[in-house]
């Protein structure tokens, strides 16, 4: 790992002073891409005798969702996991108590949502520090991030965290750019984006539609610009500011202003209600009823999908992949149709809390 670690610093160096133009592009585009394998190679090391990621860092994934616990050493992520989901991780005043990551499952509105305890992150963890690597790969799998900060030490924890957690391609609260190409027998690849003012390509290209003329070298082999590959991921984020007990409630007025921000006591259980539906609102997720013929529906074990995927097909294939096979259509109750029930098609459409029966062929 060291000689990876060594080889990065070596291109951030080579990056740093390369004046940036036009005749430049090409070879800062070639050490993005060289920068993006080795980041990868470090989340995902080569097979030995190393046996693994390590104790504790290969946890299931769960439930319908998985939300991981990212923040300093002690500030209160083992507290509020064993208070919301009733797992015990050992809690202590001192910092790096926690050294594995600890799984915890909560039901809420229906949902089984895993939440996952990870060690504490310090400064330099994209870099190998600690077990720092271990904890930012597990944190790519999940589809909410906690940062959770101690509303007592500065903010500058959050600016730390979030560069670490970027320098492993995870972008927070942020949507991935609208990218779409097509490959060429030649002369390289046309690749269209629709960008937004501020947004992962910069500023100033409110909703305009941008061409890029990129050459891709070795395309048979797979090395395409660093934009094209999957080593970003996009993921919501909630900060969590705890030990609010120990502010006045002026503070805690503007704390309720920041964006994306939920102050807490996770050791006196104070705002839970508060912090339960942020992160309900920023998994994103659908429930939907099934109703046998001749019964009434079943409201208590809903099918949970995520909001980018509600068809009805994606309904079935959540059930077991071979009820798509004998689908003939189904009847459906809800905000989704205007007549109830509704007779519909593999390609419907669901809105949360439908009611659905399936009718085979």
């Amino acid at each position: 790992m060291s000689s990876t670690l060594a080889k990065i610093a070596e291109i951030e160096a080579e990056m740093a002073r390369t004046q940036r133009n036009k005749a430049t592009a090409h070879h800062l585009g070639l050490l993005k891409a060289r920068l993006a394998k080795l980041r990868r190679e470090l989340i995902t090391p080569k097979g030995g005798g190393g046996g693994g990621p390590g104790e504790g860092f290969d946890v299931a994934k769960t439930g319908d969702a998985r939300i991981g616990f990212v923040g300093f050493p002690s500030v209160g992520k083992s507290t509020l996991l064993s208070n919301l989901a009733g797992v015990y991780s050992e809690v202590a005043a001192y910092e790096f108590t926690t050294l594995t990551t600890v799984p915890g499952v909560i039901r809420y509105k229906g949902a089984k949502i895993q939440l996952l305890d990870l060690p504490g992150i310090i400064e330099g963890a994209k870099d190998g520090k600690g077990r720092g690597r271990q904890v930012i790969a597990v944190a790519r799998t999940c589809n909410l991030i906690l940062i959770v900060l101690d509303v007592l030490k500065p903010l500058g924890h959050k600016k730390i965290i979030e560069n670490e957690l970027e320098g492993f391609g995870i972008r927070l609260n942020s949507k991935a750019p609208n990218i779409g190409f097509k490959k060429k027998d030649k002369g390289g690849i046309n690749l269209t984006a629709t960008v937004s003012g501020g947004g992962p390509w910069g500023g100033g290209l409110a909703g305009e539609m941008v061409v890029i003329r990129l050459t891709v070298l070795s395309a048979a082999r797979g090395q395409y610009p660093v934009c094209l590959l999957s080593y970003r991921v996009y993921i919501p984020c909630i900060y969590v500011l705890n030990k609010i007990d120990q502010i006045s409630i002026e503070e805690l007025d503007i704390i309720y202003k920041v964006p994306h921000c939920v102050p807490i006591s996770a050791h006196h259980r104070w705002n839970f209600d508060d912090l339960l539906e942020k992160i309900w609102d920023y998994l994103k997720l659908v429930r939907i009823y099934t109703k046998p013929k001749g019964q009434l529906p079943d409201y208590t074990s809903p099918v949970v999908l995520p909001d980018s995927r509600t068809t009805v097909e994606d309904f079935c294939m959540k059930i077991h992949k071979n009820l798509i096979k004998e689908f003939k259509y189904a009847l459906v109750w809800g905000l989704s149709v205007k007549h109830n029930p509704q007779k519909v098609g593999k390609d419907h459409t669901l809105e949360d809390e439908d009611v659905i029966q399936i009718v085979k062929k």
